[in-house]
């Protein structure tokens, strides 16, 4: 089944030709340690899942390009071209002249209802070209003004027009040194109008990212190409094809609507967070070994200790003991900077892929007590490795991730609010002070939620 991809804003569109590009080169990729066969499957349903192939063999995007400022769509364009394996559909864009001037209330309330006709009849041909649809996937900064405030404009608008569809928001979440000096409010507004809208939210923290460059990669100045590219290959990690676990021998399945029900038992949980091992430089491949038993005992160890990369660890955080009574496991759980997850999805790829043992990932402790661990644990396999990587794990995870940072955003933006720093540039737009005031109540419930786990 096929996802249609939405690029919103700079920052949506370079990801988005970086996943592209990303899919394109795992497509080509002659080493996949897999049968003729088998990389034949795979290849015939990732181009389903993101292309629309031509008669000659060329492949376009099934994407929507938008942003306020024509620059970035035709850098975007021009190098998708250049590559000589892939292109976008020159007729799937929409830019104007003008951008959003970081302001998400110029963004979603002058620039989507100015543009609306415009972008939902782009979306619509699109849709109509697949035979198949899964769903959508929305690109989009928090921090800026058109991927924010005009993504939150279009993805209600998407679920108005495709309610029956799967709708995911994958959502940059901004330095906490800062970029703009609105990004918090920029954050708060776009992050509870998607929680209106929005089945889930991807959240990639570019801090997390940017240390995955320096750290991982060697890069001693990582630049947002860099950072890009990294999560390009963690997004690809997750939504190329996989075989799931109920013993269905295809591909073809929903790669949305199968994350939702593995991922999003609860509307009032929907935060997802993305981890992905190994991951290094491509010159120090060649000369490296990977070894399942210690790539999963790091993926778990990242998940319960919350940790993006698998240098580093805190390796002396433990989920609770079993049989804990309730107030000790509490404190357990806050003296250990215990990760607890609802639901946890472990996709792994590569040779050997059925002999790993995922019992780590199956414990009850690891889990808040809605679902049993078999419910809450969703497994994807593939004997086809990913990008150059003979043997990988991706783990997408609903848990307290992104409690902390959520709190941090929540804060920071109420404490500019409470002196009224920049809400006349929001109310010059039509935002008034009460769509704040529900903007954090809606932030605060999901904080709450999330800590109650």
């Amino acid at each position: 089944m096929s996802v249609l991809t939405i690029q919103l804003g700079q920052c949506g569109n370079q990801i988005g030709r970086e996943v592209f590009d990303t899919i394109c080169t795992d497509l080509h990729d002659a080493n996949g340690f897999c049968s003729t066969t088998e990389n034949r499957s795979y290849q015939a349903a990732s181009v389903e899942r993101f292309f629309d192939e031509e008669e000659n063999g060329g492949l376009t995007a099934r994407a929507v390009l938008v942003d306020m400022e024509p620059k970035v769509i035709g850098q975007t364009l021009s190098k998708s071209s250049r590559s000589g394996r892939w292109k976008y559909d020159r007729h799937s864009h929409f830019c104007q002249k003008q951008g959003s001037g970081n302001n998400w209330a110029n963004g979603c309330c002058v620039h989507g209802p100015r543009h609306k006709d415009a972008v939902m009849d782009l979306v619509q041909k699109q849709a109509e070209k697949c035979d198949r649809l899964s769903g959508f996937l929305t690109v989009m900064s928090m921090a800026g003004g058109t991927g924010s405030g005009l993504g939150a404009f279009v993805t209600a608008s998407l679920k108005d027009a495709y309610p029956t569809s799967f709708l995911l928001n994958h959502l940059i979440w901004p330095y906490r040194t800062g970029e703009v000096i609105v990004q918090n409010y920029n954050s708060v507004l776009t992050l509870s109008h998607l929680y209106q809208s929005s089945d889930a939210l991807l959240v990639h923290e570019n801090d997390a990212i940017h240390k995955i460059c320096t750290q991982l990669m060697s890069i001693k100045q990582a630049s947002f190409w860099d950072v890009n590219r990294v999560i390009a290959h963690q997004l690809g990690s997750v939504f190329q094809p996989a075989y799931s676990s109920d013993g269905v021998a295809e591909y073809s399945r929903s790669p949305l609507g199968d994350l939702m029900e593995a991922l999003v038992p609860h509307p009032e949980f929907k935060m997802l967070g993305l981890r992905n091992i190994p991951q290094m430089s491509e010159s120090s491949l060649p000369f490296s070994t990977f070894a399942w038993p210690g790539l999963l005992r790091h993926l778990r160890q990242m998940l319960i200790a919350n940790s993006h990369m698998e240098e580093g660890i805190d390796w002396q955080v433990r989920p609770p003991a079993p049989g804990l009574p309730g107030p000790q496991k509490e404190s357990a759980k806050r003296t250990g900077r215990f990760n607890t997850s609802i639901a946890n999805l472990v996709t792994l790829r590569g040779k050997d892929v059925q002999s790993a043992d995922l019992g780590g990932f199956q414990e009850p402790s690891l889990y808040c007590s809605w679902l049993s661990a078999q419910e809450a644990l969703t497994i994807w396999k593939t004997p086809r490795a990913f990008n150059k990587y003979e043997k990988s794990a991706s783990l997408v995870s609903n848990s307290q991730v992104l409690l902390k940072p959520l709190d941090s955003v929540v804060g920071k933006a109420w404490r500019m609010f409470a002196s009224k720093a920049y809400v006349h540039q929001y109310a010059k737009f039509g935002l008034e002070e009460d769509d704040f005031l529900d903007c954090f109540t809606t932030l605060e419930q999901v904080i709450a939620s999330y800590a109650s786990l």
